[in-house]
Order: C-alpha cells, then structure tokens, then sequence
C-alpha cells in the first residue's frame, strides 16, 4: 500500500489537534497490520509541563500512539465510508522501556491479533529507531461515529450537584 498523508488521516479518525497522534501511515496490509509516524516536535502541548526544561513525552500518550494506530488499521479493514470509529477499552502487558523526547520519531506498529464481531486485539510497538521505547496489547472496539459523539458529549449533560 501506498503511504497514507495527514490528510488521508484526517479522514480516517476523529481526532484533531493537539491530539492527533498520527503523522503518517508508512505501510499496511489492510488486514493484519499496519507502520505509522509520530513526529515529536518541540512545540507539543505536553512539554509545557512534562517536564519544563527537560521534556519528555508522556507515556499516556505512547499509548494513545499506539491505539490511534491500531484505530488506523480497523477503520482502513472496514473501508474510510463506513459510519464507524474505534474506541479503546482495555489496555494490557503495557510497558516503557525508554523515554522519548522532543526531535524523535517514532515508528509505531499495531498487528492484530484477533477479531470478534465489534472488538479487535492488537499487539503494539513505539520504536525510535531501533530501540523499542514502549509495547502493550489493545483491546478496541468499532462503534457507530453517533455513539462515540454522544458519549464523548454526555459529561456536558448531566445535571451538576447542588450544593
């Protein structure tokens, strides 16, 4: 397959920045895995404060690398037109070998490893270079793109507590 832009991206998932993690779809089957790019820049929102002065990319947002990724692979296997996004639900084996910092790229790796009816697990890879920086497995689920906005919108709905 042919590498996929951010524009390509963009149509694929429903993040925007600053928390778009995804520069670049290198390579994909369209079945069983796919290689993406995460440009690290000096200017992302995270640094002002993890850590000022010796910054850091957060390990939350590894992960969320590598789901966004694994996301990337589902939706390019269910074709970009279907009315359906991907939402994480669970998160296992997840480790940080090294830390990532402002100027580094990283290669990110999400292979599937089963698929059910709506959820799908993936084993997953940060790489800079060729050092491996963090891995885990991801459980995802496909949901209608209505029902992830509702739920994403719900907490702006309930009633506050009253005092």
């Amino acid at each position: 397959m042919q590498t996929t832009d951010i524009n390509g991206i963009l149509k694929m998932l429903p993040h925007r920045y600053p928390f778009l993690m995804v520069d670049r779809i290198l390579d994909t089957d369209g079945a069983t895995y796919v290689d993406a790019l995460k440009n690290v820049t000096a200017n992302e929102p995270c640094f002002q404060g993890h850590f000022p002065g010796n910054p850091v990319f957060p390990g939350v947002l590894l992960l969320e690398a590598m789901a966004q990724t694994a996301g990337l692979m589902l939706i390019a296997k269910a074709g970009t037109d279907v009315p359906f996004t991907t939402v994480m639900l669970s998160i296992d084996r997840a480790k940080f070998r090294h830390i990532v910092i402002p100027g580094d790229q990283l290669r990110l790796h999400a292979e599937l490893l089963h698929i059910r009816a709506k959820t799908a697990k993936f084993a997953c890879r940060a790489s800079v270079g060729d050092t491996l920086v963090a891995e885990c497995e991801l459980l995802c689920a496909l949901v209608p793109k209505e029902n992830a906005q509702t739920s994403q919108s719900a907490p702006a709905n309930r009633q506050e507590a009253q005092p």
